[in-house]
């Protein structure tokens, strides 16, 4: 398990205890959903954004008949694509 999951884990957890703190259950439901898992959903994203283009490059490298350098935008504009 990669280290940031382990804080987004324990993150979510402390949310989730705030949360049933709070007096009323709409009052729990937007602490567990503004300061739980929004910040961590969007963490996680920029975090793992490297390894998400290393994948789509050695799966378009992988691809018969060419390579990454020479792929164009899936709308077929005829661009190459930025690294």
């Amino acid at each position: 398990m990669h280290f940031s999951a382990i804080i987004a884990i324990g993150w979510l957890y402390v949310t989730l205890l705030m949360s049933l703190a709070q007096p009323t259950v709409l009052a729990g439901v937007a602490t567990l959903l503004f300061y739980g898992l929004l910040p961590v959903a969007i963490l996680l994203y920029i975090v793992t954004t490297p390894a998400r283009k290393r994948r789509r490059r050695e799966r378009e490298a992988a691809q018969p008949g060419g390579s990454a350098a020479d792929a164009t935008h899936a709308d077929g504009n005829g661009r190459p694509r930025s690294p």
